[in-house]
């Protein structure tokens, strides 16, 4: 079977699959299979391809078709420009969670601290600190996502404190800056998610309790403790959750709060200074 014969075929098992975005994904997994790139394919599109790559890249469908993410397959995602090692320990970094950077990076300057909470992949803070020479720490309650937040640091040349905590439970110190993009999926809400994030995604990654607002509350009540005076808080959030989350913050302290909305018009972060340690 030549190249573009193949990529017809991958295109039609992923798409009997139901698989969103068919026709893209089976090329980057011929892409990731083949080790190849646009220039090499369209020189080559009527080669006949090894019977080896092509039964790999039928392993790949496979996955796809099963609903595998294809970041899980091919282990890893491009996030503000970087790339990011990801497994099935870690959420996926998504577009969203830029507006959380570039919403930080206005408030942040060289020298500051950084605290990230549920780190996960170690997107966030990687980003932050490539964009500003600043001292960046992140936390996570997962032992495997930290491993992977510490190879992503190394590849992406950064340096960063890891500390394993529940929240604050381990932290210790005071930042210019809290960040965190937590678990803020309603339980019951898990279940309706596409396959790809309800089957692959760390579900204690996700669920963020009954109304998904279980810890904004604990983030925004203790986050004062750890906060240099007129230091800041910045959240990503649901895209329906802007108003009560505002509310926790200004009810604990918190002022110039703001709901800042991302690229396709949706509530995605909200943030705010304490401008008093009580």
């Amino acid at each position: 079977m030549t190249f573009e014969g193949a990529l017809e075929y991958g295109k039609g098992i992923l798409r009997d699959a139901d698989v969103a975005d068919c026709e893209l994904d089976a090329w980057y997994l011929m892409e990731y299979a083949c080790k190849m790139d646009k220039s090499w394919y369209y020189m080559h599109s009527t080669d006949d391809m090894e019977n080896g790559k092509f039964l790999e890249y039928e392993l790949l469908l496979k996955k796809r078709a099963e609903r595998v993410p294809l970041q899980y397959i091919t282990g890893s995602q491009e996030f503000m420009g970087l790339e990011f090692k990801v497994n099935s320990h870690v959420l996926i970094p998504r577009q969203d969670t830029e507006t959380l950077v570039e919403e930080a990076l206005k408030m942040l300057e060289p020298g500051m601290s950084v605290l990230d909470l549920c780190t996960g992949s170690g997107c966030v803070i990687i980003s932050l600190l490539r964009q500003k020479k600043l001292f960046g720490t992140a936390s996570d309650i997962s032992k495997q996502a930290l491993l992977i937040a510490k190879e992503n640091a190394k590849n992406n040349r950064v340096e960063v404190q890891l500390v394993r905590s529940n929240l604050f439970q381990n932290i210790i110190g005071k930042y210019d800056m809290i960040i965190a993009n937590p678990p803020y999926i309603p339980t019951e809400t898990i279940a309706s998610l596409m396959p790809e994030v309800k089957n692959f995604e760390p579900v204690e990654a996700l669920d963020g309790g009954e109304d998904g607002l279980d810890f904004y509350r604990q983030i925004v009540k203790k986050s004062g403790q750890f906060l240099k005076s007129n230091g800041y808080l910045c959240l990503e959030i649901g895209h329906d959750q802007g108003g009560r989350v505002a509310f926790l913050m200004e009810e604990n302290g918190y002022r110039n709060v703001k709901v800042i909305k991302d690229l396709a018009g949706n509530a995605r972060v909200v943030r705010g200074n304490l401008p008093s340690i009580k």
